[in-house]
């Protein structure tokens, strides 16, 4: 982040988070020393000789600006707005009150030997499966960290809807998700069994044959949104891209804090170096929600949302075929 950012979460974390100057260290340099942490997963041992301090006073701010972090979830996590009626975006404009796309993302976590196999995922890594959820502006709407590599998504799902304060979806909205979720009211599904990946859809595959095939790409080149977002956040934070030096208890309140701080540099920052770095590498609140809302709790295929998607993806067909 640049300079003024820096020292707008600063004021952010003196103002809402609670932190105060210590008696040598001020605000600015306990930030600064986390972000460090964060962006570089250095050892505390490295960074008490990068900032002159002892490791037990790296360690003590590092906690408190952690905690302070943790405070600020409620106004930087942000509330998605539906994909409006009268979109232009040639990609979202077939998903009419869309709030975005969810996924899980797998994070290299050190536990114990005992607990190793509930975390070891199917590519044999020692991980911890989060489930994050975001916008189409590539902002966070919700993350849930702390499930075991082993876990399957559908799972972790169903245990965050489950939870008094966890993830709602409005009905009448939806998200788009997977084909390791089920197809059901408010989550969109692609066709299974049916090509999918946009690198399936290169420039020597054929073009889309019948509807389902359409309806996948085009979820696909939305969908691809949190795919995105999880890429941008591994280039910002170093401390996700390999094995914590943390108990997994304390990882997990650090995973929260990177979504919650990539949120807030989004919104800081017009210009994202991380998300040009990537485009460069790649060649191109609850508490305002009217009380009489109804979300949905349970997820499961149901008849009718698989035919709310049939029925999409014939009028994608249809206006495909006319416009050939």
């Amino acid at each position: 982040m640049d300079r003024n950012t820096f020292a707008r979460l600063c004021l952010l974390l003196r103002d809402l988070g609670g932190l105060t100057d210590g008696r040598y260290v001020r605000v600015e340099e306990q930030v600064a020393i986390f972000l460090s942490i964060l962006a570089h997963h250095k050892k505390n041992r490295v960074v008490r000789f990068d900032f002159f301090w002892s490791s037990q006073t790296v360690s003590r701010f590092v906690h408190a600006v952690l905690k302070a972090i943790l405070k600020l979830h409620v106004i930087l996590l942000v509330k998605p707005e539906p994909v409006p009626e009268d979109c232009t975006d040639s990609r979202w404009r077939w998903f009419k009150g869309c709030l975005g796309a969810l996924d899980g993302t797998y994070i290299n976590v050190m536990v114990r030997n005992a607990d190793k196999p509930r975390y070891r995922t199917r590519k044999g890594q020692i991980s911890t499966n989060t489930l994050a959820v975001c916008d189409r502006n590539l902002k966070f709407v919700y993350v849930l960290p702390g499930w075991e590599g082993s876990a399957a998504d559908s799972r972790i799902l169903r245990d965050a809807l489950s939870r008094v304060n966890g993830f709602r979806v409005p009905r009448g909205n939806y998200y788009l998700c997977d084909s390791g979720y089920a197809n059901s009211d408010g989550f969109l599904a692609p066709y299974k069994g049916v090509r999918y990946h946009l690198k399936e859809w290169g420039p020597n595959a054929a073009r889309p044959q019948n509807a389902m095939e359409l309806f996948n790409l085009r979820h696909a080149k939305v969908r691809n949104v949190i795919e995105r977002a999880f890429r941008i956040m591994k280039m910002r934070w170093g401390i996700l891209r390999s094995t914590s030096f943390y108990p997994v208890k304390i990882q997990n309140r650090l995973i929260m804090a990177c979504f919650i701080l990539n949120n807030f540099i989004r919104t800081e920052m017009p210009l994202d170096p991380i998300e040009q770095q990537f485009d460069s590498s790649n060649g191109n609140g609850a508490e305002d929600v009217e009380q009489d809302t109804e979300f949905i709790d349970v997820i499961g295929s149901s008849p009718a949302w698989n035919a709310t998607r049939d029925a999409l993806s014939l009028a994608m067909w249809q206006q495909y075929l006319n416009n050939a």
